[in-house]
């Protein structure tokens, strides 16, 4: 569903970027505490994210010993474009690929309260010519190529993020779709004729860790998403 909101949340005290951060984990982190606790998981452990953009909806995962286990799902409050990777700088299209976040990829002082920028264009992307920057994961309800999740889940997601960064953890996989490959009707909109063969290479990703519960390490390999094998 194409959603470019305009109306914007009310705008936040001004505070030090870093000091915007601190108080929104003061805020989240003893609710997060209750429920990772309820759900046998730990503040800290690695996150991957999933983000669907038929269902409106960003999954977030943590790691345990016994692979990853499905935390929270968030509604996706504003996503541009419609289903299709992005292809230029200019063209509104929020990405779909496979991406890393790294903690220099936080933004504390986002203009939409608290962001992480995606790292697109990756690889793949470059290899195909694909131009553009500063595509966004953050909170307000408003998106120009972005994906807004609200302030109250925004919130959430970069304290989980920031907790595990702290620990240790050195990148964050974020992976982007058109919609979950295991509804009903995948198999008729993989056959678009102008994006279907690239959403088979995302399925891929999709289907692997389905099957292992492990994020899988995508390649980009002569212009296609590979996924790499586990040694």
């Amino acid at each position: 569903m194409l959603v470019l909101a305009l109306a914007a949340c009310a705008p936040w005290p001004p505070l030090a970027a870093q000091d915007r951060a601190e108080a929104a984990a003061q805020r989240v982190t003893p609710r997060l505490q209750r429920d990772l606790a309820e759900a046998g998981l730990r503040l800290g452990a690695a996150p991957y994210l999933r983000v669907f953009k038929l269902e409106d909806e960003l999954e977030l995962w943590l790691a345990t010993d016994q692979g990853y286990r499905l935390f929270r799902r968030y509604p996706i409050c504003a996503w541009s474009g419609e289903l299709g990777p992005k292809l230029r700088q200019g063209d509104g299209q929020a990405p779909e690929g496979f991406y890393r976040v790294r903690r220099g990829q936080m933004n504390p002082a986002s203009r939409y309260h608290l962001s992480f920028n995606l790292g697109y264009p990756n690889a793949y992307d470059r290899q195909h010519g694909r131009t553009g920057d500063f595509l966004m994961v953050h909170g307000n309800c408003v998106s120009i190529g972005c994906y807004a999740m609200g302030d109250a889940a925004i919130e959430e997601i970069y304290t989980l993020m920031g907790a595990a960064f702290a620990l240790g953890v050195r990148d964050i996989p974020v992976h982007a779709f058109p919609f979950r490959f295991d509804r009903i009707d995948a198999p008729a909109r993989l056959a678009d004729p102008r994006w279907g063969e690239f959403w088979q290479e995302l399925k891929s990703g999709f289907d692997a860790f389905e099957r292992d519960r492990l994020p899988p390490e995508m390649a980009a390999v002569h212009g296609h998403y590979r996924v790499v094998p586990r040694s």
